[in-house]
């Protein structure tokens, strides 16, 4: 067993996952204890297996590099198979364009010792930006999982319904294999699918059965962001897949007999929403491309449980029908 492991979910990271191996090579204050890195290869089309493999003929014996390939498509069975792959009870995640600090290993491993009843916690992520953001970026950079909560660690209370993203998260393994569903509602972006969220799911269930979430400041990261994800035509999408996938995860947390009600309570906050921000924004919504988001987020949430239910939950229900009929 191991003390710690890196994991890397990654599609087509050729040309991103150089930077981040090359900040894990170099982390400090790690001597104390035994990790591990494995990148988690979710059927890329590109040389992300050979960039590995160039890596690993010149990778730091104290801690190996491995790579492993997950074939179902999205993040949610990627983490699932770095869990599985990983030999140590603390995974790491780290996406293809996060830069971690010279001691986010270090610090990330100290954390689990000071707070042993936390199952997840999240990172200090900056976005490093390759362009200018739009004017009050701010308002919807959490969404793009850049996350400055201060400088002092915070735990992420359930009834606030907020919790961190997947970005520079660290899991216990127990935890996740005792709640989280091997097979998540929701599985995460494909090509030609924006729906996200499946991360919120799985630390949903975690912090559900008793687990403590936290936001540790002490772990900071880098976020990269290209200039095509400050566009139009990626953020607007970007944001209806957020808000279509919110009826899954705000139930989540709502006994059955409840949800009736707790739906009704949601659709009714959502179109209190949109008519204030129409009220506020009026013509705007044209131009102001965060103004245009936050009206595609309220407009997604609230067709969200049609959504899920069309496209999910009676896609799921006809697909067993159809394989018990084939039995």
């Amino acid at each position: 067993m191991l003390d710690f492991t890196v994991a890397i979910p990654t599609y087509n990271g050729e040309s991103r996952l150089p930077d981040v191996l090359e900040r894990l090579r170099s982390q400090i204050n790690t001597e104390s204890f035994c990790w591990e890195v494995i990148v988690v290869d979710n059927n890329s089309t590109d040389n992300t297996k050979k960039v590995v493999e160039e890596y690993q003929k010149n990778w730091p014996v104290a801690y190996s590099l491995k790579y492993c390939q997950e074939k179902k498509q999205g993040a949610a069975f990627a983490r699932q198979r770095a869990i599985e792959e990983a030999k140590s009870q603390l995974i790491g995640f780290l996406d293809d364009d996060n830069l971690p600090a010279p001691d986010w290993v270090a610090a990330a491993y100290s954390f689990s010792k000071e707070h042993p009843n936390a199952g997840a916690y999240g990172s200090q992520i900056h976005g490093a930006f390759e362009v200018e953001p739009p004017e009050n970026f701010d308002r919807i950079a959490p969404f793009l999982a850049i996350t400055e909560r201060g400088d002092k660690p915070l735990r992420y209370e359930p009834q606030k319904k907020l919790l961190p993203p997947s970005a520079g998260l660290v899991v216990r393994k127990q935890p996740w294999l005792e709640n989280v569903p091997s097979q998540l509602i929701l599985t995460g972006r494909t090509d030609g699918q924006m729906l996200t969220g499946e991360d919120l799911e799985a630390l949903s269930h975690i912090q559900r059965s008793g687990w403590e979430i936290w936001y540790n400041s002490a772990m900071q990261l880098d976020h990269k962001i290209p200039y095509w994800r400050l566009k139009r035509d990626y953020l607007i999408p970007f944001m209806r897949g957020i808000g279509l996938s919110r009826h899954v995860t705000r139930m989540l947390s709502v006994k059955r007999w409840q949800k009736p009600l707790a739906i009704f309570a949601y659709m009714a906050n959502d179109i209190r929403k949109i008519i204030f921000h129409l009220v506020k924004y009026r013509t705007k919504i044209q131009t102001d491309i965060v103004a245009a988001c936050e009206m595609q987020l309220f407009l997604s949430s609230l067709i969200s449980p049609f959504f899920i239910y069309n496209k999910i939950y009676l896609y799921k229900y006809i697909k067993r029908g159809e394989k018990i009929e084939s039995n």
